[in-house]
Formats: structure tokens, sequence, C-alpha cells
């Protein structure tokens, strides 16, 4: 799944959502005047892009080429590499991020990596979005995927009937977890970030395929899906509000890396 998003980036890139402002100014409020950003498994840039409108110089490590590919032509610069296994060259940042990106990473050995390339007083701030459909909406996913996919390893009425946020929870402590392991950071902290979004029914069919449920879904089958989700979009009046919450699990970087 994690080398299927590259399949349509450029859909991937037009509709996935930016991350809240109020995310990006307060990863940085620690960091120097034109901090140096590393964005892990980057993806098309879309979380660089934030940063480097923040005032940020922004490096990308993503592993799928055709994600990288799509982000340069974007102005990001990228490195093709999976982060365990990506050289830095002796290069360090103020800042490492990674936008949903971070649970296709070993915890440990991405916190390692990390500590490695973050300057004393940095930041390693993996994030997520988690967002919750509206009842109806869910139920409708959640039939139709039963109907369509059968024999998926997802069990989606139990997933879109919890609250998102527990959903992100393993994420968030695997995360926290893996910078304690790493032991060259101070308590990891967890901040959330809530908005809100409206969605036409077109926007949300649009980013739908670009969801790990459904990048390796086949035509035939997404089409199913997409009608069904449409179906239930357009009787309640064709859009909805997503609430969202915006996730992180973070640490700084202490100044001494223990031996």
């Amino acid at each position: 799944m994690a080398e299927s998003f590259g399949t349509d980036a450029e859909r991937y890139d037009r509709t996935r959502p930016r991350y809240p402002d109020a995310l990006i100014h307060r990863i940085l409020t620690t960091a120097p005047a034109t901090p140096a950003v590393l964005d892990v498994g980057c993806g098309t840039g879309i979380a660089a892009r934030q940063f480097q409108a923040a005032g940020c110089r922004v490096l990308g490590v993503e592993p799928d080429v055709r994600m990288a590919e799509l982000a340069r032509r974007l102005g990001v610069e990228v490195e093709v590499a999976t982060f365990e296994a990506w050289d830095p060259a002796g290069r360090e940042f103020d800042v490492v991020v990674a936008g949903t990106a971070w649970h296709w990473i070993d915890p440990v050995a991405g916190a390692a990596q990390a500590a490695r390339v973050l300057r004393p007083g940095g930041r390693l701030a993996p994030f997520w979005h988690a967002f919750q459909l509206p009842p109806d909406v869910a139920e409708a996913v959640a039939e139709v995927c039963e109907r369509v996919m059968p024999d998926a390893p997802f069990d989606f009425r139990a997933a879109l009937a919890r609250p998102a946020v527990d959903s992100y929870q393993i994420m968030l402590d695997k995360a926290a977890d893996g910078i304690r392991e790493a032991g060259a950071f101070d308590a990891p902290e967890r901040w959330r970030f809530d908005w809100e979004r409206t969605y036409t029914r077109d926007e949300w069919l649009d980013q739908m395929p670009t969801q790990g449920a459904f990048t390796q879904l086949p035509p035939d089958k997404l089409a199913q899906v997409l009608e069904g989700v449409g179906a239930a979009i357009d009787a309640r009046g064709g859009g909805f509000a997503m609430p969202y919450a915006t996730v992180a699990a973070t640490a700084t970087r202490r100044a001494a890396h223990p031996a």
C-alpha cells in the first residue's frame, strides 16, 4: 500500500487536505530564522510547500519516484530514498517533520535517524489528519465497501464507527515510544488542532481514490464505491462538513546524544 499512492500523484496533491497554519507555526516557534526543515516521506510536497511559505528552507526525502517528481515540479527539493536508508551526508536541520507518513517508517530507526540530523534544540514532529465522516456518509461507505470489497483486510464498519482520533492513538503511541527509545530527545508531547472543512460531493469523490483502502482497487470496483457514496452525499444535499483533528507526537533534540 505504501507504494500505491504515487499511482495518481496529481490527484493526491490536488485533493489531500493541507495542514493547519497553527500546527506549522507551533512547530517553528523555537526554530531560528529561515530554519532548515527535513520533510520525511514528503510525498508531493504538500507540507513542504507550507513550510516554504512560512520562510523555511526545505529538503524532502521520499521513496516513491512518482511522488518525488511531482514535488520537484512544484518547487520542492527532494531526494529519493527511504528515510531509514537515506544518507544525510553530514547535513543538519533545525526541524524534522513527517506529514501523514511516519507510520510507514520504523519508529525507532526513524527517531534515531532524525536525532542524527537534528541540531541540539531541534524538533522532530510527525503528524497526521484524523477525520470524522458524518454518520450517514460513514454508513454509506461501510455498506458499499462491504458489498463491493467483501474480502478486504479492513473492517470498514468498525473503523468508521469509532472516533477518528482513537484510531490514531496507536500511531501516536508508536511514534512516542520510538522517540523515547532513540534516547536523544526530551519527553515527547502530543498536540492536537481541531478544524473543519466543507466538501462538495465531487470534491470528496475526487479524494477517495487517494485513500489507502482504495488505491489498489480495480477501476470497476472503485466506480461502484464512488457511485454508492456519491448517492448518499446527494441524498443529504450534495455536500457535508467534515471535522478534522490534526494530531502530532513531537519532541526536542537534547544537547548531547547518549553514547
